[in-house]
């Protein structure tokens, strides 16, 4: 009798999967399969998938909600497999994992294709919400619940809603969605269903929503419109809330409507009358006006004529006499003035205005008040190289030019004779209105000076003459003199009264005082110059040439002792 060979382990595995009707248990774990109620225990339902024994799953997992589970034996479900043997020898099932897997297998399809999911807010965590996707657990961010900031999300709880899937990872068990991505789109589809309803150029009411510095935004029906403070009023408007509040309803006018940005512009002003038609016509160049200072800039100052209609008054038409000059100095905000029309633009809407041109040209004024020839008083207010310039009725200034300070003497000298702040007389030799000078002489008023206009002359005086001259001012720079009783006026510079430093003094010098000087020449109105200086040097070489040399041994003191011994 032949024996069978010894069964190997290999036919002892082969036997043990045919008892069990061939089915691999390992393919079975981590799988979502389908099982059949084989019995109803307690609170637990008995389901047999093919394993080689059966599982075990609370009656609780197939219940939704409050709801009673509804199972019956026979009945077919889906669970998951976790194990396929636990100690007790059963297989472990889950039917909340079963239906976690079946949701994210249809979320990652639903994600793919870009759709929009249905969910639960449930639970607050940190930094946002837990979100049930009919099974699987997402994190909403709490910025992305909704498009502006929610104090309150209780409403939201609880309640069916479509979300939007930002991202999701299957390994790690994550799902971030966005319930603000589904408000934006159906907003986005609302605006565009809005805009096709509106037109530019369309009269419409809308409610103000918000305010801003710039403008305000005006809620049109569910798409907000924008109101930009220029097209509130054709008068000047300063900030938004001085024309509107926020819950006032308005009516508007579309001024421009951006398709790709589903942007809208809006406008008031549009509804009115344009006050700028016709204003070439209203306000003439050379009209005379008053009006009102609303705004001041550093290059000049806007002036209200009427509502709506604005002209600039720039800082170089300010004022006569103040140059450089910040406007603000001049006018403040307010303030009600006369002005006058330079110039009008209606294309650019521009008005010119000048202030100074409604008050008169203060060198006008001064010609007709002061004519040449005529004599004015006035403080030094500035000394420069070439003269002196005086301060003026009306607020001008005249100048003194060096040469017409003093008779006989100019330059720096001339200048000397004068300190800043100190009150002088002049007399007026020209007016040049176009040109704003004023030119005065100061020389012209001395005593003995000839008329304005007449060329002096030496009289009988000539170069080298000594002459006796009485002294009739004392000055800084000098003596003023007249040659004999009703002689010519000349001047002895401080360097021409003496040979030695302490003999050039004025102040050793009294009015009234009469002493001998020279002639030494004349300036270009013919009036004699002196020096005392030149008269001694003069007299020191005729002495020496007639009373000694300086080959006999005598001093300079002989010579002259002799000399003046001789003439006495």
């Amino acid at each position: 009798m032949a024996t069978s060979a010894t069964p190997t382990r290999d036919d002892f595995a082969k036997m043990l999967e045919d008892q069990l009707g061939g089915v691999a248990d390992d393919g079975f774990e981590g799988r979502v399969v389908k099982g059949t109620v084989t019995a109803i225990e307690n609170d637990k339902a008995v389901i047999d998938v093919g394993l080689k024994s059966e599982g075990r799953v609370s009656l609780r997992e197939f219940a939704r909600g409050e709801g009673e589970h509804g199972l019956k034996v026979g009945d077919e479900v889906e669970v998951y497999v976790d194990r396929v043997e636990n100690a007790d020898g059963e297989a472990m099932l889950s039917r909340d994992r079963a239906r976690r897997e079946a949701a994210w297998d249809k979320l990652e399809n639903e994600f793919g294709e870009g759709k929009r999911v249905e969910g639960v807010i449930f639970g607050r965590v940190k930094g946002g919400f837990t979100v049930d996707l009919d099974g699987a657990v997402a994190f909403l961010p709490g910025s992305q619940v909704d498009i502006r900031p929610v104090r309150d999300v209780t409403p939201l709880m609880d309640v069916p809603q479509p979300f939007q899937i930002l991202k999701m990872d299957r390994r790690r068990g994550n799902i971030v969605v966005s319930r603000r991505a589904v408000l934006e789109e159906t907003r986005a589809e609302q605006r565009s269903e809005l805009i096709d309803k509106l037109s530019e150029g369309q009269v419409i009411e809308g409610v103000v929503k918000n305010i801003t510095d710039y403008g305000a935004f005006v809620d049109l029906g569910g798409i907000d419109g924008l109101l930009h403070v220029t097209d509130m009023s054709y008068k000047r408007v300063n900030h938004p809330s001085e024309v509107i509040a926020i819950g006032d309803t308005v009516k508007v006018q579309i001024i421009r409507i951006n398709q790709d940005t589903q942007r809208i512009s809006l406008g008031m002003k549009q509804l009115e009358s344009d006050p700028w038609e016709g204003a070439a016509v209203k306000y003439p160049v050379g009209a005379k006006l008053t009006g009102t200072v609303t705004n001041i800039t550093e290059y000049g100052a806007f002036v209200e004529l009427e509502a709506g209609i604005e002209g600039l008054v720039h800082v170089s038409e300010m004022s006569w006499t103040k140059k450089n000059v910040h406007p603000g100095k001049i006018v403040s905000t307010s303030q009600e003035v006369e002005v006058v029309v330079l110039e009008v633009d209606s294309d650019k809407r521009r008005i010119s205005l000048g202030l100074k041109q409604a008050q008169q040209n203060p060198w006008e004024a001064f010609a007709e008040k002061h004519p040449v020839g005529s004599q004015v008083e006035g403080e030094v207010k500035n000394a420069t190289e070439f003269g002196l310039f005086i301060g003026l009725d009306g607020d001008v200034d005249g100048m003194v030019h060096m040469s017409d300070i003093a008779w006989g003497i100019s330059g720096e000298d001339a200048l000397a004779l004068h300190r800043k702040g100190e009150q002088v007389s002049a007399v007026v030799l020209d007016v040049d209105v176009e040109k704003e000078r004023i030119s005065l002489g100061m020389k012209q008023l001395e005593r003995g000076a000839p008329a304005a206009g007449i060329v002096a002359a030496g009289g009988s005086l000539r170069r080298n003459e000594v002459v006796t001259v009485t002294i009739l001012e004392v000055r800084d720079g000098g003596l003023e003199v007249q040659a004999g009783e009703d002689g010519a006026t000349g001047f002895i510079k401080r360097s021409d009264l003496g040979r030695d430093r302490d003999e050039q003094r004025p102040d050793r010098f009294q009015v009234g005082q009469k002493l001998d000087a020279m002639v030494t020449g004349f300036d270009r109105s013919k009036k004699p110059t002196f020096s005392v200086k030149a008269r001694q040097l003069h007299e020191e070489k005729e002495a020496v040439e007639q009373y000694g040399s300086s080959d006999s041994g005598a001093s300079l003191g002989d010579i002259l002792g002799e000399a003046l011994k001789n003439r006495s």
